[in-house]
């Protein structure tokens, strides 16, 4: 973490975007002793290490981030045990590299569940389970427009879990989705069987060249139902391309962070988004390499890029960068807007049956 202290605010149950927190380690340069939000109910230390996440401070993270700027993304370790940088070093190169490793395996659900809209993330330190819904905000409920009551979910849509973020499940439910999420390698003719509205590929870890059960299952799943409202974000995005024939790398630094300007050529306007991933479509502002069906409509403006495309017949799109940000600009969620409305383009009377 770049920001000189980190944990000021705390942890804040019902605010995680996972169920536990999913980094193998943690550096930053000075972890606040004391939290100050009322909402809080553990601090950062204890909560990492109740959850048994090796973290070190005291690390001039600036200048680090400057280090990798030059050199790229590399491998590293962090030792409670063993203090000799030359004794670790090996062990840091003998480790696997990102490249090729399908790490979905390690972050999808263990099986097919449905979304609540209940506020989740991870509890606090020696929490009990029966407070935490009293220390959030509640169930979502979809609301109508018009008279603010509660509404039977329109569209019922199949999630493939990657390591999805809790809030784009929430924006979807707002919406007035009903959630069927399901394992990264569910096969899609038993994703078909529910009859969902429409398919979401959900952001994830790992190479997306190496998950090949998603891949396999989105061609399926457009063999069988091409006209199926189908949306995608981060390697989501990827995993969609691939299917289609296109291509992906690894990308020197990788995007990080909630500052990345994206311009949107369908609105001739410029997004400022949330980023985390390290691999990247191959492609240009004309064209996705290999996935010749896709048109370009979003490219990074930092490096150039893609962020974005729409299949020119299908109704099928996707993104590289987190519309649902949570925390980050606000700027894309219009997207989950278009995915309601392809569904409702394609299912006259939804709601019913």
């Amino acid at each position: 973490m770049t920001a000189p202290q980190i944990g000021n605010t705390g942890i804040v149950p019902g605010d995680g975007e996972s169920g536990r927190i999913q980094v193998a380690g943690f550096v930053v340069r000075e972890v606040a002793r004391r939290h100050s939000s009322w909402r809080a109910r553990a601090g950062l230390a204890e909560t990492l290490r109740d959850q048994r996440v090796i973290a070190i401070e005291g690390v001039d993270t600036r200048a680090l981030t400057l280090h990798l700027r030059e050199r790229g993304a590399m491998r590293a370790a962090i030792s409670t045990r063993e203090l000799s940088a030359s004794a670790l070093l090996p062990r840091v190169l003998a480790s696997p590299s990102m490249q090729g490793r399908d790490l979905t395996g390690l972050v999808t659900c263990a099986s097919p569940l449905a979304w609540t809209g209940e506020e989740r993330g991870f509890p606090a330190p020696g929490l009990p389970p029966a407070v935490e819904p009293a220390l959030v905000a509640g169930t979502i409920r979809p609301l109508d427009a018009a008279s603010g009551a509660a509404r039977r979910p329109a569209y019922r849509v199949a999630a493939l879990d990657c390591g999805a973020k809790s809030n784009i499940f929430r924006m979807l439910h707002a919406r007035g989705c009903e959630l069927r999420i399901v394992p990264s390698i569910t096969p899609a003719r038993e994703i078909l069987e529910a009859r969902p509205d429409g398919v979401f590929l959900s952001n994830g870890p790992g190479d997306p060249e190496a998950v090949r059960g998603a891949i396999d299952c989105l061609r399926e799943l457009h063999r069988l139902a091409p006209e199926l409202p189908t949306f995608g974000i981060c390697l989501g995005f990827q995993l969609l391309a691939l299917a289609h024939g296109g291509e992906t790398f690894k990308l020197r630094f990788g995007h990080r962070g909630a500052n990345h300007p994206v311009r949107n050529s369908s609105r001739e306007a410029v997004e400022i988004t949330s980023q985390n991933h390290g691999f990247a479509v191959r492609g240009d502002v004309r064209r996705v390499a290999g996935a010749a069906a896709f048109d370009v409509s979003h490219v990074n403006l930092n490096d150039g890029t893609l962020e974005g495309f729409r299949h020119r017949e299908l109704p099928t799109f996707a993104v590289q960068y987190h519309p649902e940000s949570a925390p980050g600009p606000h700027d894309s969620r219009y997207l989950f807007d278009e995915f309601v409305a392809d569904m409702a383009s394609r299912r006259p009377a939804a709601g019913e049956g």
